[in-house]
C-alpha cells in the first residue's frame, strides 16, 4: 500500500517545459522566417534545430502523452519567427494555424498551456535589418509579435512568460546575433540589449493588461545562486556581487523597473551603463509581473578575484568584482560539471521569495545525461530520477515554509536539442529515437523517469512505499 508523502495543494501545476527551437523542427516548413538559432551549434556532427525532435509532425502523439502523464500545464514556447517570419508586422497565417491546433488540442485534454514569448531564438530578419537587441527597434517589433499573441490566443492562453533567462539570451551571441570581437564592447552591448529587453518586458505586461486583463504573465530567471569560496568577508562579498550583477539587477528590472543600487554604481564605473531616453522611467513603472519563473539547475561558488579579468568565459561572469571557483562538497557528473545540488533550490527561492514577495513557479529542473535504449529497448534512468525526487523535496519544504510556489516544470517533456551539445546532452522524460548524424525515425520512447512523474503527480508529491 502506498501512502502520500507531503501532499502538494489541490491546484498545484505539475508540468512540464520544452523550448520551440529545441523542440519543434519544421524550421522549412508552415511559413517560418529565419531565426538566429537555426543554426545551432553550426559545427560538424552536431545536431542544429532544422528538424529537432520534430514536435512539428509528431505535437499530437506529443500531446497524448501529456495527457497519459497527468500533466496539469504545458509550458511551451512560441517561435517569434514561425508567427512573424519578416519586419513587416504582419503575422503569418500558417504559423498561428498551427499554434491554434496546438493549444485546442492541449486545452481538449485538459492541460494548460503556459507559453513563453521569447526563449533564445531571434529573429534573423531583425538582425540583419537593425542588429536585433542592439537596437531600440527590437523593443517596437517584440511589442507588435506581443499584441499578435495576445489578442489572437486571448482566452485559451492564461499564463505567458515574457522572457526566458534574459542573461543567457543577451549574453550569447548564437542566440542574440551579437558577434562583436572586442570584450569590452561586448559587454557594452550585452548590457544595452539586457536593458532593452527589460523595457520590452514591461511595455508588453502593461500591453497585457489592456488586452487580457484575466492573464497572468511574469519573466523566467535562471537563478544564480553563490556561494562563497569561504567564510572571510572578502569571498562573501564576492558571492554577493555576484548574485547582484547575474540574478538580481534582472529580476530588480523586471519587478521594479530599476537596477540594484551596487549594480547602477558598477555599470557607471566600468563604462557599460546602457543608452536610456527619458520617457523609457514611465514606462518601466508602469507594469509589475504577476510571478516569476524559476529555472535552475546548480548553483556556483565565487571568491574574491585576483589577477586579471578573464574574458575567456561567458560574458556574465566576466567581472572585477568575483571570481568563479570550483565546490568540492557537490556531486559532479558529465553534463553537470558544477555539480548538483537540490538545497540550492530552495536556497535561491526563499531569496526571490524574500525580494519580490510574488508567486514562483519553476519553470525549469532537470538532469542531463547521455543515454540510449538499452538491450531490452528501453531507458533506466534512474539517476534523473533521483535528481527530480531531491528537488521536489525542497519544494515540499519550501511550501511547508510558506512559500508560494504555484508550479513544478521539470526540463524537458521529450529529449531536445541542445544549444552546443545537439542530441548527445538528453534531459528528457521522453527519448526521442534520433541522433545528431541519424534522423532515424524520432519514434518517443517513455524513460523511466516519465513512469515515475507519473506517480508523482497521481500521487499530487513524493510518496513512500
Amino acid at each position: 500500500m502506498q501512502n502520500q508523502h507531503h501532499p502538494f495543494p489541490e491546484d498545484f501545476l505539475w508540468g512540464v517545459s520544452t523550448s520551440a527551437f529545441q523542440v519543434e523542427g519544421g524550421a522549412d516548413e508552415g511559413g517560418k522566417g529565419p531565426a538566429t538559432t537555426d543554426l545551432g551549434a553550426n559545427r560538424p556532427g552536431i545536431a542544429d534545430n532544422k528538424v529537432a525532435a520534430d514536435h512539428y509532425h509528431h505535437w499530437k502523439e506529443d500531446v497524448d502523452l501529456m495527457a497519459e502523464l497527468g500533466l496539469k500545464v504545458y509550458r511551451m514556447g512560441f517561435s517569434w519567427s514561425r508567427i512573424m517570419p519578416d519586419n513587416s508586422g504582419n503575422p503569418n497565417p500558417e504559423g498561428l494555424a498551427f499554434y491554434d491546433r496546438l493549444i485546442d488540442y492541449l486545452l481538449e485534454k485538459g492541460i494548460q498551456p503556459f507559453v513563453t514569448l521569447y526563449h533564445f531564438e531571434c529573429p534573423q530578419t531583425a538582425v540583419d535589418a537593425f542588429g536585433g537587441w542592439r537596437s531600440r527597434r527590437m523593443v517596437d517589433a517584440y511589442l507588435r509579435y506581443a499584441e499578435v499573441c495576445f489578442t489572437h490566443f486571448k482566452g485559451r492562453v492564461r499564463l505567458w512568460a515574457t522572457v526566458n533567462e534574459q542573461l543567457i539570451a543577451t549574453a550569447a551571441g548564437m542566440l542574440n546575433g551579437n558577434h562583436e570581437p572586442d570584450p569590452q564592447k561586448n559587454l557594452q552591448n550585452v548590457y544595452q540589449m539586457s536593458y532593452n529587453v527589460s523595457l520590452a518586458e514591461h511595455k508588453a505586461i502593461s500591453l497585457l493588461r489592456q488586452i487580457d486583463p484575466e492573464a497572468k504573465i511574469g519573466p523566467v530567471c535562471a537563478i544564480q545562486v553563490v556561494y562563497p569560496q569561504s567564510s572571510r568577508s572578502e569571498d562573501v562579498l564576492a558571492a554577493e556581487n555576484a548574485e547582484e550583477l547575474m540574478e538580481f539587477y534582472l529580476l530588480d528590472m523586471s519587478v521594479y523597473g530599476s537596477y540594484p543600487p551596487y549594480v547602477a554604481s558598477y555599470l557607471k564605473s566600468h563604462g557599460l551603463y546602457p543608452h536610456t531616453e527619458p520617457e523609457d522611467a514611465a514606462a518601466l513603472q508602469a507594469s509589475k509581473p504577476d510571478f516569476i519563473g524559476i529555472n535552475y539547475y546548480f548553483s556556483l561558488c565565487v571568491k574574491a578575484k585576483t589577477g586579471p579579468i578573464n574574458y575567456d568565459q561567458p560574458p556574465f561572469w566576466v567581472s572585477d568584482a568575483f571570481d568563479i571557483c570550483e565546490n568540492p562538497y557537490l556531486e559532479k557528473t558529465e553534463w553537470m560539471d558544477k555539480g548538483i545540488d537540490p538545497a540550492g533550490l530552495h536556497i535561491g527561492m526563499r531569496k526571490v521569495y524574500n525580494r519580490y514577495r510574488l508567486p514562483m513557479i519553476v519553470t525549469e529542473n532537470g538532469m542531463a545525461y547521455s543515454e540510449a535504449p538499452g538491450p531490452d529497448g528501453k531507458i533506466h534512468d534512474v539517476y534523473r530520477i533521483d535528481y527530480l525526487r531531491r528537488h521536489i523535496g525542497q519544494l515540499e519544504i519550501m511550501l511547508d515554509e510558506g512559500l508560494p510556489v504555484f508550479g513544478y516544470c521539470p526540463w524537458s517533456f521529450v529529449d531536445v536539442v541542445s544549444s552546443h551539445q545537439g542530441f548527445a546532452k538528453r534531459y528528457g522524460l521522453v527519448y526521442v529515437n534520433r541522433t545528431d548524424t541519424d534522423l532515424m525515425d524520432c519514434a518517443r520512447i517513455k524513460k523511466d523517469s516519465f513512469t515515475w512523474y507519473q506517480q508523482v503527480i497521481r500521487h499530487n508529491g513524493l510518496w513512500e512505499q
